[in-house]
């Protein structure tokens, strides 16, 4: 994987990490509102706007990036019934497609999650 799909792929296993973390069940209610009302949340609040705007914009740049590489060699592979090619670029063409659909998954996954916890933050707000 290059570097900015192992940088999408931490930063989905670190959202999923935090979503388990949240469903403990063992911690109570209130213990998650003393942590929730930490001054150090008031600061970071000023930045968090432009942050979450910044992290959607490149989550969704790489998955029109992933959509594209998908239709790329999944046109590759029609046209390539067609044609008479060596086991070995068919096989290379597999590949190909299956990396751009692992990395429009994890890119996909990624940006579920995001708007997903960005949504329950802002629901924790409301209250």
């Amino acid at each position: 994987m290059t570097l900015q799909w192992v940088a999408v792929a931490s930063f989905l296993y670190a959202e999923i990490g935090f979503v388990l973390f949240l469903c403990l069940p063992f911690i109570s209610p209130r213990r998650w509102l003393k942590v929730f009302n930490f001054r150090l949340w008031e600061k970071i609040a000023s930045y968090w706007n432009r942050a979450f705007l910044t992290i959607i914009i490149v989550l969704v740049v790489l998955f029109f990036d992933a959509i594209r590489e998908v239709r790329k060699y999944s046109m590759s592979q029609v046209i390539g019934k067609n044609e008479k090619m060596l086991p070995n670029m068919y096989d290379h063409l597999n590949m190909k497609l299956f990396r751009a659909q692992r990395n429009l998954y994890i890119s996909g996954f990624s940006l579920f999650l995001w708007l997903f916890l960005s949504k329950n933050q802002q629901m924790k707000n409301s209250y």
